[in-house]
């Protein structure tokens, strides 16, 4: 057992229970994830998830200066109009065939069209996330089931679990910032 994987998961169910919560907090036990994750994610062959950390990181370092903002310190959850559905729609479907061909031809990839899914889905999912928006609670359910089947592909049983654990999370979180949305509700940052 990878001993970065074990701490990986633990800092993970920390941020998303944090996320779902919407406590500021989540950040900085995503930013110590994801810095494992690059590494365990490169050693895999993932490489699409991989470089997806480094934009991990630097995201949640602009999620958690957005979340921080503002003399009120408080985080209120949007839902998005029909328009930018359709082009958070059109950016995942883009950025995972593009992805997915470039490393399919470029790369020793283990699985370079669903990695590149999951790559592509993830930016525009934590961008939401960020933006906090409550559509990127959807986005990723549907990246957590993928993600489930590739990291039991890779023997990355571990990982697995804690998509499991996400995908659990997630379907809180949603129910969650759809309710606060509906009802205006604003928590301290």
């Amino acid at each position: 057992m990878n001993p970065l994987e074990i701490i990986a998961v633990f800092l993970g169910i920390a941020n998303v229970g944090l996320l779902v919560r919407r406590s500021i907090w989540n950040y900085p036990f995503g930013m110590a994830m994801v810095a494992l994750y690059f590494v365990i994610f490169r050693e895999a062959r993932l490489y699409g998830e991989a470089g997806l950390q480094v934009f991990f990181f630097a995201v949640q370092g602009w999620g958690w200066w957005l979340w921080a903002g503002g003399l009120a310190r408080t985080v209120t959850v949007e839902w998005m109009n029909w328009r930018a559905r359709g082009v958070a729609i059109a950016l995942v479907a883009t950025s995972s065939v593009s992805i997915g061909w470039a490393m399919a031809r470029f790369t020793d990839a283990a699985m370079p069209y669903a990695d590149a899914a999951i790559a592509g889905a993830s930016v525009v999912a934590q961008v939401l996330l960020a933006m906090r928006r409550v559509e990127n609670w959807a986005l990723w359910v549907a990246i957590d089931v993928l993600s489930i089947g590739v990291y039991l592909a890779r023997g990355l049983n571990l990982t697995a679990g804690l998509y499991v654990v996400f995908l659990v999370l997630a379907i809180a979180g949603y129910r969650q910032w759809a309710r606060a949305a509906r009802d205006g509700e604003a928590v301290e940052a």
